[in-house]
């Protein structure tokens, strides 16, 4: 049996390579964000409108430069190339961090760099599969638990250290993180499919007329799905942003003898990630065995409604807390909810994207999915503004409809996601565009 063929946990050992190496990176990503608004207002001394935009225009950027680090990837790079080369931009930016007059140009420097790590990385999942293996469906949800734990540790590191030993520290953890990140990458290279001519080599044949209508029509899908995660987003984006803001200004965080950081509230949401993809993938499968499989477009606009009940339940409790501060028990409950909802619409929409992917374009395909967090990025920025100018019950309450709208534009493109993606899948076999090369 070739070490392709080996498993970790019953999952290809390239998944458990792309797993931790994601990790790292969330880590320092994470890491970052945790501190960014708290650094700008309390250490720069930036206005809170402006520290929420130069927050939305960093977010959205990181997501904006992996749809020309797509293309470069699958058309000169290839994946591996492009994740080592963005890992050690990124690297270089988070220290830069370190540095006050550098603030802006590591921002950059993050952003350019996660603009060829970011696609190139998850578009080698499914590489490691057979097209009938059943493991293939979940996989994007085993790879969003190495996301949320690096997600979980950033804050407790990063931020414990930016918050109580000085921003700089917790900046340079983050780079530090960058760093083992890519040395698991490349250690682990001998586990992961290669990918680096597939774009070369799909281009030679001509595609018939019918998939290239095929193609117009997953386009024309993906576009309007973007569309409703660009809307979610504007809700979505707040929990690093205003909903932080609000954990410092808004919440009573007494517990016994100490006050719990705030930096350490943004480590719930990825450690109930953690918790609850397990019981979240066995409840599917039951449904699967038993033929009631919820459709892809369903599980999204089930999770905004549910995030939507989130930004609910805060709007309740600021409106009811009004000049005191509430418990930081409603915070720990809203981060319950709201993850739930998280893990119905985020890592579906990444596979999604992926699966929906021509051939040779894999990478591209993934980083379109990405431009749809830029431009929610953005939104979620512009509705940060509010902040100051509204009361928090009310603002929450808007984020409440934000999110309910992205819900009922997915519930809307059911039918249609479901008729292309049974038809895609059949061409894509057809075509022979999916080789069966690991198991």
């Amino acid at each position: 049996m070739s070490a392709n063929r080996q498993t970790w946990f019953g999952q290809p050992r390239g998944l458990t390579i792309l797993f931790l190496t994601e990790m790292w990176e969330q880590f320092s990503y994470y890491g970052m964000r945790a501190l960014l608004v708290y650094y700008m207002t309390k250490q720069l001394l930036i206005g809170q409108e402006k520290a929420s935009i130069i927050y939305g225009v960093y977010t959205a950027m990181a997501y904006f430069t992996p749809i020309f680090g797509g293309l470069i990837a699958d058309r000169w790079l290839g994946r591996r190339r492009a994740v080592i080369i963005g890992a050690v931009i990124m690297a270089a930016g988070h220290f830069m961090m370190t540095f006050e007059p550098l603030f802006y140009f590591a921002l950059a420097t993050i952003a350019l760099g996660n603009g060829l790590f970011l696609p190139s990385l998850p578009s080698q999942i499914d590489g490691l599969y057979r097209p009938d293996d059943p493991r293939r469906g979940w996989a994007y949800n085993v790879y969003y638990v190495g996301v949320n734990i690096g997600g979980f540790l950033a804050p407790l590191i990063c931020g414990t250290l930016g918050e109580f030993y000085g921003w700089h520290w917790g900046f340079g953890a983050a780079g530090i993180g960058m760093l083992t990140g890519l040395l698991i990458y490349v250690l682990g290279g001998k586990y992961l499919p290669e990918q680096a001519r597939v774009a070369r080599k799909a281009a030679a044949p001509a595609i018939p007329a019918a998939t290239t209508e095929s193609f117009r029509s997953t386009f024309m899908l993906l576009f309007v799905v973007g569309l409703a995660v660009t809307v979610f987003r504007g809700a979505y984006e707040q929990v690093g942003n205003t909903v932080a803001l609000w954990a410092d200004v808004g919440i009573d965080r007494a517990a016994g003898v100490m006050s719990i950081p705030m930096t350490w509230f943004q480590a719930l949401n990825p450690l109930l990630v953690i918790l609850m993809t397990p019981m979240l993938l066995a409840r599917w499968r039951r449904r699967a065995d038993a033929g009631r499989a919820d459709s892809s477009m369903k599980k999204m606009a089930f999770g905004a409604l549910i995030v939507a009940a989130a930004y609910l339940l805060l709007a309740v409790v600021a409106f009811a807390a009004d000049a005191t501060r509430a418990s930081w028990v409603w915070l720990a409950v809203f981060f319950v909810i709201f993850t739930l909802g998280e893990l119905y619409i985020l890592p579906t929409g990444l596979g999604l994207f992926a699966r929906l992917a021509p051939v040779g374009f894999g990478a591209t395909t993934v980083a379109a999915w990405f431009f749809a967090i830029f431009t929610g990025s953005l939104s979620a920025g512009a509705v940060g503004t509010l902040w100051g100018s509204t009361s928090h019950a009310l603002f929450f309450a808007v984020l409440t409809v934000i999110a309910s709208v992205a819900a009922a534009i997915l519930f809307a493109l059911d039918s249609a996601t479901r008729r292309i993606e049974a038809a895609r899948a059949a061409e894509t076999i057809a075509l022979g565009a999916i080789q069966p090369e690991h198991a």
